[in-house]
């Protein structure tokens, strides 16, 4: 019963402005993801996924979900009484987000620039710590107590478009919250889809 609710209400929505192409009310894509990661100094790229719904003429719910594979980054280990180095380790860091929030974009012409503010979560698994001392502490101790944190995002791009397959680049500020903020370059290239 829920899922035919959603379906009137999206038709509804799809359907509410006279000037929207049925053709470009749904709009799914696949993604190349890059986010450098600040707080471990790492590049990550991966995959990802987005299925938007143009809820306006010029506006498009968007959710997204991106998959970074893990990469190596130097983990150091500090004496907890004195701050001293006590080892440093190779740790795999991956990272998996999910994100929601509009996306402002002209509904005609074959270049069009967008603007996008996403709020959501982002994931960081990190290997386990090689480490057994307890009276050290690791330098990515945040992540290692708080993996999953809140993310704010940020961005702006241009989507190219030949009917209703375009391709899409996208730069932002992938902003989590950990301990403070922490301010992340992210980009996303890929092919999209209108339907």
């Amino acid at each position: 019963m829920q899922k035919l609710y959603l379906a009137i209400v999206v038709l509804l929505l799809c359907g509410s402005s006279s000037r929207l192409n049925p053709q470009s009310c749904f709009q799914a894509a696949a993604l190349l993801d890059y986010i450098g990661i600040s707080q471990t100094n790492t590049e990550n790229v991966g995959v990802g996924g987005r299925f938007g719904v143009r809820i306006h003429r010029r506006v498009i719910l968007e959710a997204e979900s991106t998959y970074s594979y893990g990469v190596n980054s130097t983990e150091v280990y500090r004496n907890i009484a004195n701050g001293d180095a006590q080892a440093i380790a190779r740790t795999s860091i991956g990272v998996t987000d999910g994100l929601f929030g509009p996306m402002l974009q002209p509904s005609r012409g074959h270049l069009r620039p967008f603007v996008t503010l996403k709020a959501g979560f982002i994931d960081f698994r990190l290997s386990p710590s090689l480490i057994p001392y307890s009276g050290v502490a690791s330098s990515l101790l945040g992540l290692r107590t708080s993996r999953v944190n809140p993310e704010l995002y940020p961005g702006a791009g241009a989507e190219a478009n030949l009917g209703p397959v375009g391709l899409r680049l996208e730069f932002g500020d992938a902003l989590y919250f950990n301990s403070g903020a922490h301010n992340n370059l992210r980009i996303t290239f890929g092919p999209t889809l209108r339907f």
